[in-house]
């Protein structure tokens, strides 16, 4: 079921929020038209809607998604794709991830796509009764699941197993975001290695259902890998992993990806301190001087990283930057202020997005707080309510 769409970033009602993401469906439309002029035309997306579709919300996302022509969807774990189900999409689900064996009823019920992890895990599987549909995965130089090339003989078991109807088979590239002439070796051999897998499961007639191995960067920069499938994650999002260094920002002007989510929260109180105030738990900010301070309604309970603190994070007020100041706070944070004219109460405050003519990468807060925009993202809490627009 399709989410409430706003026409416009402007038409949103903000009155009741009190932190939230503004999810832009059009720079997901532009992104998945990025996405489809990097692949063959007869290669098909599987929508990555794992981790409540980073932090974008898993159903209204693939119901978007859906309604603009995509059939497969990842997910990372059987729940989340009960969850897709529930919300009423129709296509192809696969669950990357391993789902306990006493599941398969719920696999079978639900219509989802198992990956077999391996051999001794297909096995299992298949000796309950009742026929599920599997991705076989392969282990290509990633040993994380799948069975690698030196395993062809249970890799070929796997297809001649009671109970499992085996529509797909797929690996994963783990440095294939890397400009590193080691790591392009590395994933040059992950697809060398996918390759003799393929090549030699087709040499013995075996029916391997949708191939798919490229990931984000595979698909921007492995195009040279031809399959039936492929997986964006992070591009889909339109923002790099990387904070610091990403080959995303090297693409053409035509390729450039849009950022489809923009956390904001509210101006909760505006105070003026005295120099020599402390702000916020542990003493960790003594005004130098009077200042105007503006508590603000998120905080890490909220996915907005306690890491930031004492960082210089920069927000905006009023189209003006600001600055955090002080621990954040599981709830509330505190930010300086005092450059900013007429800050009030009720004011939207911007963590990462556009605001009058000024623009905050989601970057910023990746690269504060030490980690890649991918986790950045997918720990926005379920308390930012979540709301779409054109």
């Amino acid at each position: 079921m399709l989410p409430k769409i706003y026409k416009s970033r402007e038409a949103i009602d903000t009155s009741k929020l009190r932190a939230f993401a503004e999810i832009n469906l059009t720079n997901f439309k532009h992104n998945i038209e990025v996405i489809k002029n990097m692949l063959d035309d007869n290669c098909e997306i599987v929508g990555v809607v794992k981790a409540n579709a980073y932090g974008h919300g898993a159903v209204e996302v693939a119901s978007y998604f859906e309604s603009i022509g995509i059939k497969h969807f990842a997910v990372a774990c059987i729940s989340e794709g009960i969850e897709l189900r529930n919300g009423d999409i129709k296509g192809e689900i696969i669950v990357l991830g391993y789902t306990p064996i006493c599941q398969k009823d719920d696999l079978i019920k639900y219509d989802l796509t198992q990956a077999l992890v391996n051999s001794q895990y297909a096995k299992e599987l298949s000796e309950l009764a009742g026929v599920v549909k599997c991705h076989v995965a392969l282990n290509t130089g990633m040993n994380r699941i799948g069975e690698n090339r030196e395993h062809m003989q249970e890799i070929e078991s796997i297809y001649k197993m009671k109970n499992l109807s085996i529509t797909g088979i797929f690996s994963h590239l783990c440095r294939a975001d890397s400009e590193e002439e080691e790591d392009i070796l590395f994933t040059k051999k992950q697809i060398e290695n996918f390759d003799y897998i393929i090549d030699k499961l087709k040499k013995d007639e075996f029916d391997l259902g949708e191939i798919h191995l490229q990931n984000s960067y595979g698909i921007t920069t492995y195009r040279e890998i031809h399959r039936d499938l492929a997986r964006p994650g992070i591009i889909l999002y339109g923002v790099p992993c990387d904070p610091c260094d990403d080959i995303l920002c090297k693409l053409p002007k035509e390729e450039q990806f849009k950022p489809t989510m923009s956390l904001r929260c509210k101006v909760a109180m505006v105070k003026n301190v005295d120099a020599g105030e402390n702000i916020g738990y542990g003493n960790n900010f003594t005004t130098p001087k009077p200042m105007k301070i503006a508590t603000i309604t998120i905080g890490y309970a909220d996915g907005f990283s306690r890491a930031v603190s004492k960082k210089d994070f920069k927000v905006l007020v009023n189209g003006q930057y600001g600055r955090i100041i002080g621990n954040v706070c599981m709830d509330q944070t505190m930010i300086d202020v005092s450059n900013i004219d007429n800050v009030k109460e009720g004011d939207i405050v911007t963590l990462f997005g556009q605001d009058g003519e000024n623009y905050l990468p989601v970057n910023q807060l990746s690269k504060l707080s030490g980690t890649i925009t991918n986790e950045t993202l997918s720990c926005i809490g379920s308390r930012v309510e979540r709301v779409y627009h054109l």
